[in-house]
């Protein structure tokens, strides 16, 4: 349930309120951040006044993520302890349910859980890959190193999504203003133009048939109107879980452009936390699981566990990885060569973060020129309805004059009798 904490200064009178996504008083009061010179008075938000924060309240998002991995990552490394470092972070997030997870967080602590899986009850706000690199901090005792990598490629990762959406504004604005006009243009010119056309009983194109047809439900039920919107809000709001299934990921990949920014991210995330795991001297075998549980794509999912397969069979790795190269699409056998110079040279981790770099690189360069490479699909997309508008609804005029001018017939010509002398 949400809670309401009133925090008044002591010394300036001044009261700031604050909304906690918690279920007692105490944590409401650690989510809210109380200062040892405030009074709190904390009350509960019920009812109507609940459901309207919860669904008009900043969300949690990725720059909190990345706020409170990087604090916590600051704190550790200065030996606060984990209860305080997670105290801690609760003024630098703004959502209500971020400040009632840190509470939690700093609850299970207390009472003997460990960090892992204290986030584990929260699986919305901290992935599999969150919770498999902060496993891996937690055994080999580098979870400050952790927290600083997570922060780290969050926030790179923020920076190109920032570049994604702001390339996006144009095509999306685009897009959305001709299914607007379409719709606009079933009710108020299809209906004059099919009375027109009714009342020629002349055959129409399928295009102009569908148009009519379209714009007659538009007509006797407008509020269908509304289904495009609606299912691009829905598509939005729980892209997450869509993509999550891996029909729809191998799906995705095979989408030109598109699937050359999924395989370097996904690569970018999966060498990162397997050079990190590796420099904090974890076993190969259990690095490659803590990747595989990791990686955001299926096929780089597959291809850490086939990898660790391989290597518990007694293989080495740049072999492993050669053998399952093809999971990794076209730069699978760089890649590959790349491990094998590792091997030789014992740098197994500069190489991967090197990899790692290059491909992030090559990313922050694709994010700054999407809107180039969107251009022409939104020409495109463009092209083919405003097409199939024009030929739906002036196609059948070239037709008219054969209703309005019907061809007249010639006429038979008579055989005359021959003149009699």
């Amino acid at each position: 349930m949400l809670k309401k904490v009133s925090l008044t200064n002591t010394v300036t009178g001044r009261t700031h309120h604050v909304i906690v996504d918690t279920d007692t008083d105490a944590k409401a009061l650690i989510g809210a951040g109380k200062a040892p010179n405030e009074i709190a008075k904390v009350s509960g938000i019920n009812g109507a006044d609940e459901f309207v924060q919860r669904n008009t309240a900043k969300k949690p998002s990725l720059d909190e993520r990345v706020a409170v991995f990087s604090g916590l990552a600051r704190c550790l490394e200065r030996n606060i302890s984990t209860i305080k470092s997670l105290e801690l972070q609760t003024g630098r997030v703004k959502s209500a349910r971020y400040r009632g997870i840190l509470a939690e967080l700093s609850h299970q602590i207390s009472i003997g859980e460990k960090l892992s899986d204290a986030m584990a009850q929260f699986p919305d706000v901290f992935p599999d890959d969150v919770l498999a690199l902060i496993r891996a901090g937690e055994e080999s005792g580098r979870l400050s190193a952790v927290c600083s990598q997570i922060a780290n490629t969050q926030r790179k990762t923020l920076r190109i999504l920032k570049k994604l959406k702001t390339g996006m504004i144009y095509p999306c604005i685009v897009l959305v203003m001709a299914v607007a006009v379409t719709i606009a243009m079933s009710f108020t010119l299809v209906p004059s133009i099919a009375k027109l056309y009714g009342t020629m009983n002349a055959k129409l194109p399928f295009a102009t048939v569908a148009m009519m047809a379209f714009s007659d439900v538009l007509v006797h039920q407008p509020y269908l109107a509304l289904i495009p919107f609606i299912l691009l809000a829905l598509l939005f709001k729980n892209w997450g879980r869509i993509y999550a299934r891996p029909a729809v990921q191998r799906l995705a990949i095979r989408i030109p452009t598109v699937g050359m920014i999924i395989r370097k991210s996904a690569a970018t995330v999966s060498f990162r936390a397997l050079a990190m795991l590796l420099q904090a001297n974890v076993r190969i075998s259990t690095a490659l699981e803590i990747t595989a549980q990791s990686s955001s794509h299926i096929y780089y999912r597959e291809f850490f566990l086939r990898v660790r397969d391989h290597v518990i069979e007694g293989m080495d790795l740049p072999e492993s990885f050669l053998m399952e190269s093809h999971w990794l699409g076209p730069d699978g056998r760089s890649i590959s060569a790349i491990m094998q110079i590792a091997s030789e040279t014992g740098s197994a981790n500069e190489m991967l973060d090197e990899i790692a770099a290059d491909y992030e690189d090559e990313l922050d360069a694709i994010a700054s020129q999407i809107d180039k490479i969107l251009e022409p699909i939104t020409i495109v997309c463009m092209g083919v309805m405003v097409g199939f508008l024009v030929y739906a609804i002036y196609g059948p005029i070239f037709g008219l004059s054969k209703v309005i001018l019907p061809s007249k017939k010639k006429p038979v010509p008579v055989a005359t009798a021959p003149a009699q002398l």
